[in-house]
């Protein structure tokens, strides 16, 4: 997959373009469904199709007070359109002075430099430019003017519930990843970049690896039986999520750490997915660090009992 990081790099590309454009966090359901009506519709006509997201997610710069957690920070939503199948992918650098530009503005922009430009699809309720003044309808006189179409993909529901970024937060919070996956359209997972702790796993005979998550939603703490994609080989373990109360001092910080069975390589540095597979206990403080280890082998063992089964 190719990736562009300006409006300019479109001029690249062979025309006619159909954008799929979209903050995208998640590639849920509905996102995949703005992406693959653009593709195909790109197809049907030996067009090109590129997906247009934004990075950091746009809240963070108009409203950093309220921004979400993400579902999918960058790099693992470019692995995940990647997946799509997706050829183009146009990564804009979100900041104040790009969310100050007149959405009339940033249409002709890639009117400009595309060649030519034949389709915008987004989601029904996308808002763009200043104030978040561009939606739909104007997007739509737009297109009229420049000569391009512009699809509207309605909403997508499951079991009569829109599919949104939102409702798949509050779903991975509470820990119901059965409802999140039905709107992921896949397992939620977390990526995550392999940190230096404090070492205390492999001192008490259960290594483990640190993840730094890049801001992603995380579900209650407690153990997980879980898998991790490493170099695409999938490897399974026991994920401790949580402020780890009896060695942290009083810490509140969150700490996402898994220990993997039979692996014994380096990877500090290395982005890791991890897959929550079963809640097997909520997070405890123990008495001392030896009765947190039996808890520990103990946990192993249930977990390597379920995939056993």
């Amino acid at each position: 997959m190719e990736i562009l990081r300006s409006i300019p790099e479109l001029e690249r590309l062979r025309g006619p373009l159909f954008l799929a454009i979209g903050v995208f966090d998640g590639v849920h359901r509905g996102h995949q469904a703005v992406i693959s009506t653009s593709a195909d519709h790109a197809r049907a006509t030996n067009g090109t199709p590129v997906v247009l997201t934004f990075d950091p997610h746009p809240e963070k710069v108009l409203r950093p007070e309220r921004a979400p957690h993400l579902l999918t920070a960058t790099q693992h939503k470019i692995a995940l359109i990647r997946d799509l199948g997706v050829g183009n992918l146009l990564i804009i650098n979100f900041d104040k002075q790009f969310a100050a530009t007149e959405p009339e503005d940033f249409v002709a922009a890639l009117v400009a430099h595309s060649k030519p430009l034949r389709e915008i699809c987004v989601g029904h309720e996308w808002s763009f430019g200043k104030n978040r003044r561009g939606n739909l309808e104007l997007l739509k006189k737009l297109g009229a003017k420049s000569n391009f179409d512009v699809v509207g993909i309605p909403p997508v529901k499951i079991s009569g519930a829109v599919v949104s970024s939102t409702a798949i937060r509050l779903a991975i919070e509470k820990g119901d990843f059965a409802k999140a996956a039905e709107m992921l359209g896949r397992e939620y997972t977390i990526l995550g970049t392999v940190a230096h702790g404090d070492n205390l796993g492999k001192k008490i005979g259960f290594p483990t690896a640190n993840l730094s998550a890049h801001s992603e939603q995380f579900p209650p703490n407690g153990v997980y039986a879980a898998e991790a994609r490493i170099d695409n080989e999938r490897h399974r373990g026991v994920i401790n999520l949580g402020v780890r109360p009896t060695i942290s001092g009083g810490k509140s910080e969150r700490v996402l750490e898994i220990h993997l069975f039979n692996f014994n390589r380096e990877i500090y540095g290395q982005d890791v997915e991890v897959r929550f597979l079963r809640f097997l206990r909520p997070e405890k403080k123990f008495a001392n660090v030896e009765a947190l280890v039996e808890q520990i082998r103990q946990d192993v063992d249930q977990a390597r009992k379920l995939f056993r089964s």
